[in-house]
């Protein structure tokens, strides 16, 4: 269906992740967010927010307190590669 998702019979649910402008969003793990925070001297607190009710948040099932990688690609930049930390407000 092409980034529809049937919910029931008159509803329709809407996949973000497939949404061209929407970048790829990855939970990333204990190893993952240890190696980051060390590589940067910095606590998850201080990266750059992402809320919680974000519908690509929402998606990935990530909770309040993960750090989520986020892929964007593009023609001129290439790959960039984005960090955020889920919050509930």
């Amino acid at each position: 269906m092409g980034g529809l998702l049937a919910k029931e019979e008159n509803e329709i649910e809407i996949d973000v992740l497939s949404h061209r402008f929407v970048p790829e969003h990855i939970i990333l793990g204990e190893k993952e967010i240890k190696e980051l925070m060390d590589k940067y001297n910095i606590i998850p607190e201080q990266l750059p927010k992402l809320l919680k009710n974000d519908p690509a948040v929402k998606a990935i099932n990530a909770k309040e307190g993960d750090v989520v990688k986020l892929i964007r690609k593009s023609i001129t930049a290439g790959v960039t590669t984005y960090y955020r930390f889920v919050v509930k407000k």
